[in-house]
């Protein structure tokens, strides 16, 4: 259980990428009050809590209804998160991100970003939706499934306090530091999703 709360908690937290998502938070809500981040903050999560929770539990059943079988999903995903993974190296998914961002500022009737962009695609994009169907796929009954969702709980409650914290942390360590975390985070995502696919063609063809 701790092993798959580890790899559940690294996984999740690398594709939703609190350390990328919190500055540019801290750009959107730049001309917005304290209560009105803090308050934006909180509700992008809770609504990015409940579309990977939704996923998480009955994502299976949607690729049962589809007749496509997990061992495909784990390789398709891997792929997806590879693909990712190379963005977050090469920072063309900071890059797209702040294209975003930019879009919604420019955008005047898009005051509250906390459902568009930051609880979707944002936190709970493509990658994270694949990463947490595949974590609750590979979970062993209601016990492995609950360990899945703790780990999700723990990375949203740590992505809060980034946004909550996204201003004054901006102003002390800046951009650079961002980018190197993003990297390292990018790094590991990418043997990650090796995994996913060694796992998802051992299994099909055994």
């Amino acid at each position: 259980m701790i092993e798959l709360f580890m790899s559940a908690f690294v996984t999740l937290f690398v594709v939703i990428d609190p350390p990328g998502c919190a500055p540019i938070y801290a750009g959107l809500t730049a001309n917005a009050t304290s209560a009105a981040r803090r308050s934006m903050a909180i509700r992008a999560c809770l609504i990015a809590a409940v579309i990977l929770l939704g996923f998480a539990l009955f994502g299976e059943a949607l690729l049962a209804a589809m007749h496509i079988e997990l061992d495909a999903f784990r390789v398709a995903g891997g792929i997806m998160l590879f693909l990712i993974a190379l963005e977050m190296v090469f920072e063309k998914r900071t890059e797209r991100r702040n294209d975003r961002a930019d879009r919604v500022r420019e955008d005047p009737e898009h005051e509250d970003v906390s459902v568009f962009p930051m609880a979707m695609p944002m936190l709970a994009g493509p990658g994270a939706i694949a990463s947490i169907m595949l974590l609750a796929g590979n979970a062993k009954g209601v016990e492995g499934t609950l360990v899945v969702l703790a780990a999700l709980g723990l990375v949203l409650v740590l992505t809060l306090m980034a946004l909550l914290a996204a201003s004054p942390l901006m102003r002390v360590f800046g951009d650079k530091v961002e980018a190197v975390i993003t990297r390292l985070l990018g790094v590991l995502l990418a043997a990650l999703a090796a995994q996913y696919v060694i796992d998802g063609l051992r299994d099909s063809f055994s």
